[in-house]
């Protein structure tokens, strides 16, 4: 039995569902990353790299291409994401990462891009119905997904909002498709969003206060060498 025949076995059935090891691991993998995310590690990237490559394993074996690209997609952010944070682009002065909230300008280019991308690939789930059996909520939280992974890059509060807004349509569908463990996983989900929610909130002030300090800083000293 090969590794990606063994993904798509069913690990365990509870209440007339039947949860295979793929579902379980991928989505479990995807949940520690949220996990780290909300904990502002770096760790929360190559976890997330690491569920895709477990979801495209299970959708390759599955001869499921529309699941495999998705994922692909998946991964090239997360791959992106771990490069921005390594970087230290989004650092505050202590080391840690900086959060923010948004400008207007970076929230209405982030919606902009979610509305067209949703309906990009609603349209394309819609004439190959091979890709997704309810195209238009499933490419809402595969686009919505990237925003947030997008958003959590660039150190955004907004990232939060954005998985709320995933987890509002993610809940229903899974278990409407039959991935009862994947719809538990979404209900998991939405407490850490509010729990990260709540905490990136509160570190964005702090941040904010810090920065404002440092540009403060130089024209002080500026003034107090002219007396």
């Amino acid at each position: 039995m090969t590794g990606l025949h063994w993904l798509n076995q069913e690990a365990f059935a509870a209440f007339g569902q039947h949860v295979i090891w793929s579902d379980m691991l991928g989505n479990l993998m995807g949940l520690l990353g949220l996990a780290l995310g909300w904990r502002r590690s770096i760790a929360t990237w190559p976890v997330q790299l690491l569920s895709g490559l477990i979801l495209v394993g299970a959708f390759a074996s599955a001869q499921l291409a529309g699941g495999v690209g998705k994922q692909l997609l998946v991964i090239g952010v997360a791959l992106w994401g771990w490069r921005q944070w390594r970087r230290g682009n989004q650092r505050a002065q202590d080391g840690s990462i900086a959060v923010r909230f948004a400008t207007w300008r970076e929230r209405g280019l982030l919606a902009l891009g979610t509305a067209l991308g949703t309906a990009a690939v609603g349209t394309l789930f819609t004439l190959v119905p091979a890709l997704s059996w309810s195209p238009w909520a499933d490419a809402y939280i595969f686009v919505g997904t990237l925003a947030a992974m997008v958003a959590q890059a660039r150190g955004l509060v907004e990232f939060w909002f954005a998985w709320l807004l995933v987890d509002v349509v993610g809940v229903p569908l899974a278990f409407s498709s039959g991935l009862a463990f994947s719809g538990l996983v979404y209900v998991v989900y939405l407490g850490l969003v509010l729990w990260g929610l709540r905490a990136w909130w509160l570190r964005s002030r702090v941040d904010a206060r810090a920065l404002a300090a440092a540009r403060a800083e130089p024209a002080l000293n500026s003034a107090g060498a002219a007396l």
